[in-house]
């Protein structure tokens, strides 16, 4: 059984709704979700994205775009070098508790 939280109930702002599922889009990506996952530890910078996650640098920048763009991401510059770091903890918590789900419905099919 589903408890939702006491703050958030259903409703028909359908400004709120779309904004929710334009930020679900955003994260829709194997590794866009590796990235939240590993800015989660500290703030990093393109290269050290590319080097965690073993992508190529214009895949980690275009992600990166993607997820700046929904508010998922800010960017802070540093000399040459532009630290990513999450605009805040919920969409961690929203990528997390996604793998969580994910894990229990593989384990549920086996």
């Amino acid at each position: 059984m589903v408890h939702p939280s006491p703050s958030v109930t259903p409703t028909t702002d359908h400004a709120g709704n779309a904004a929710a599922a334009d930020l679900l889009r955003s994260l829709a990506s194997p590794a866009r979700v590796a990235i939240v996952l590993s800015l989660r530890e500290r703030s990093m910078c393109v290269h050290e994205l590319v080097d965690a996650l073993h992508l190529n640098q214009p895949q980690v920048s275009q992600h990166l775009s993607v997820l700046k763009k929904s508010g998922v991401v800010v960017g802070t510059r540093r000399g040459r070098e532009i630290d990513y770091a999450l605009a805040d903890d919920h969409v961690a918590h929203i990528v997390v508790d996604a793998l969580i789900h994910a894990s229990e419905l593989r384990e549920a099919k086996q």
